[in-house]
């Protein structure tokens, strides 16, 4: 491998509307990958709280599939190399996990760390989706976008890993997608593009995002039925839409900004959009 980036994107921190999910299974799907490490799942993860999944036919059990944490290899379009760090959020030894996979990025020549997430935003699906970023540096952080103001926030394994790499001089950044909070429990892949488009960014890679666009025009026009069948929920959006352009407009002028704000309530309208996917089928 000639200088990959490390890319991490692991189950069990915050992943609205399953954008990081989403986005490393198009990347995936975009080239060959190859198998590089497993971790002591024994050792990292709960399985009280993960379970596996037993696999009955016809009452007999055919085999158990387990949670696990690996690494892979995979190669973007442009050739640049590409390490995926996926599977499950370890339960357990966090510093020696970070140790673990900062040797391993060491040892393979890993020039930069990005990692992939999303969060509940007050954000219109009318709007683009908006990326804000943790970094290592104020300028690789610029390059993304930045949440403004000073916040103290629980961290998942990704920014430890940020700090790890900081810490021997290598960047690292933490691309997040804001997702529209009413669609936060399912899948929307708009974040999912948009988190790719990030990675592209920083990173120098060139993954497309053309297997989504099916996708994000399926979703955008269920929600659309549904708001526009509800005059609460155009309210709603409208507020929303005009939140949004605010905080940009206060962004383009160096306002500090957490880029959040009071949320609508959704909760309406995310009740009806789910009961919608699952008599459609989805």
């Amino acid at each position: 491998m000639d200088a990959p980036i490390l890319l991490v994107a692991l189950d069990g921190w915050i992943d609205a509307g399953g954008a990081a999910a989403r986005a490393v299974e198009s990347i995936v799907a975009q080239g060959e990958s190859t198998h590089v490490a497993t971790f002591d799942a024994d050792a990292l993860l709960d399985f009280r709280a993960r379970r596996p999944i037993l696999h009955l036919v016809d009452g007999v059990n055919t085999g158990l599939t387990w949670s696990a944490t690996e690494l892979h290899a995979t190669v973007a379009p442009n050739g640049t190399d590409v390490l995926l760090l996926t599977g499950v959020e370890p339960d357990h030894a966090w510093n020696a996990f970070a140790d673990s996979v900062l040797a391993l990025a060491v040892e393979l020549g890993c020039r930069m760390q990005v990692g992939l997430g999303a969060y509940p935003a007050a954000a219109p699906h009318t709007r683009p989706v908006q990326l804000s970023a943790t970094a290592s540096t104020d300028d690789l952080a610029a390059q993304v976008g930045l949440v403004r103001g000073t916040v103290d926030v629980p961290a998942g394994i990704e920014a430890v890993l940020e700090q790890r790499f900081a810490g021997i001089g290598l960047p690292a950044v933490g691309v997040w997608a804001q997702v529209p909070h009413y669609v936060a429990a399912m899948r929307y892949p708009a974040a999912a593009a948009r988190l790719i488009e990030g990675l592209n960014l920083v990173a120098g890679t060139d993954f497309g995002t053309e297997d989504l666009d099916t996708e994000i025009g399926a979703m955008r026009t269920r929600i659309d039925e549904l708001v526009e069948s509800n005059p609460q929920h155009v309210a709603m959006i409208r507020q929303l839409e005009e939140a949004y352009d605010e905080s940009l407009e206060a962004m383009a002028g160096d306002e500090p900004s957490l880029g959040g704000g009071e949320l609508p309530s959704g909760d309406e309208l995310a009740e009806e959009l789910q009961r919608f996917l699952r008599e459609q089928g989805d």
